[in-house]
């Protein structure tokens, strides 16, 4: 997970795309309120979580291919795949807003809460201010139900109910499901059946039962990035009420608990390709291996004292290495189902 962390404040010196890919990377930016307006907002957005979405969302249009959505009309179905993941994308984003703006008024996010330290909080540190923060969030909110409604009239009335399920969950995490031990679970549903299955389903105009249980090994392992983090905050989290699952299991058994989030992305994608519902090239994922044992060594020793170098989101460290496994599984696991439709005969015969 440790990414470069840029020392230098003469943000205006840089070119726009070393700004835009610092702010993903590390979700921050030297003098970020000196930077341009697209770099500050990535980083008051949070853009470096947003890998998470965008492989939801891809997942979901190489499903559909998979389903043979794309056999009627393939640059259209290609047109409504894009909009999808651009939606769940500006979702996410909006996520990320109302849950600091909700945060803030609840008195979670203060100055020494992990929220503000990781990186410059919207907020608390002055990149902008509780309206407008609303403002915008309201604003993605319409774009998304432009899409949505698009969509629906396209695909059918079924897009509706995956988007306001997905918002409903999004919107109650914000406000209480994380506080009763169930934004982990949340976690696994939104980034799974209802991200990648909605996409499906968007593209599709349906999606069968196989193509559900495709959904959730991604699903579990952003679960497991949201374990690592609410690990992190223990902590922070127990004196404001916020009892995630970590909170109420403690340190130890929360590290394990990911751990068996791991093994079980594996457990899953073997189980699925045995039972005929997936092609043998997502065992590719075995080359996230090395990740894996790197996070488990990790996983298996006290966190630092102090800030490692070049460690972008202290006092956050077990969500990192959780991201660092995410990151490689799912592209591997992306690449799995590309070489399933190009090359279907041998996975037809290794499954």
């Amino acid at each position: 997970m440790a990414a470069e962390v840029h020392s230098s404040t003469a943000i205006k010196d840089w070119p726009l795309v070393k700004r835009w890919t610092t702010a993903v990377n590390t979700c921050n930016c030297p003098d970020v309120h000196h930077a341009d307006t697209f770099t500050r907002w990535l980083v008051i957005a949070r853009a470096c979580v947003f890998s998470m979405t965008f492989m939801s969302g891809l997942i979901g249009v190489l499903l559909a291919v998979l389903q043979g959505g794309f056999d009627d009309r393939p640059l259209f179905r290609l047109w409504l795949g894009a909009l999808s993941v651009i939606g769940l994308v500006a979702a996410h984003a909006t996520n990320n807003l109302v849950n600091d703006w909700t945060d803030v008024r609840k008195g979670v996010d203060t100055e020494d809460y992990p929220r503000s330290q990781y990186s410059t909080h919207p907020v608390l540190g002055g990149l902008t201010t509780p309206n407008r923060l609303l403002a915008v969030a309201l604003g993605l909110t319409l774009f998304d139900a432009l899409i949505m409604l698009y969509l629906a009239w396209v695909s059918g009335p079924a897009v509706i109910a995956f988007a306001v399920s997905g918002l409903v969950l999004s919107l109650g995490y914000t406000i209480f499901l994380k506080r009763y031990a169930l934004g982990e679970i949340t976690a696994l549903a939104v980034w799974g059946p209802l991200m990648t299955g909605g996409t499906v389903y968007a593209i599709s105009d349906e999606i069968t039962r196989d193509t559900l249980l495709l959904t959730l090994p991604y699903g579990l392992i952003v679960a497991s990035v949201l374990i690592g983090k609410h690990t992190d905050k223990i902590e922070y989290d127990r004196p404001v009420g916020v009892h995630s699952i970590p909170v109420l299991l403690g340190r130890d058994a929360s590290l394990a608990l990911n751990k068996v989030a791991f093994v079980g992305f594996y457990v899953l994608i073997a189980a699925l390709v045995l039972a005929g519902v997936a092609g043998a090239w997502v065992l590719l994922t075995v080359l996230a291996l090395p990740r894996l044992v790197t996070a488990w060594k990790v996983y298996s020793q006290p966190k630092p004292t102090k800030r490692p170098d070049d460690w972008p989101v202290w006092p956050l460290w077990y969500v990192g290495w959780a991201m660092f496994f995410n990151r490689r599984a799912g592209e591997l696991f992306i690449l799995g189902l590309i070489l399933n439709l190009v090359v279907p005969e041998i996975a037809g015969a290794l499954g």
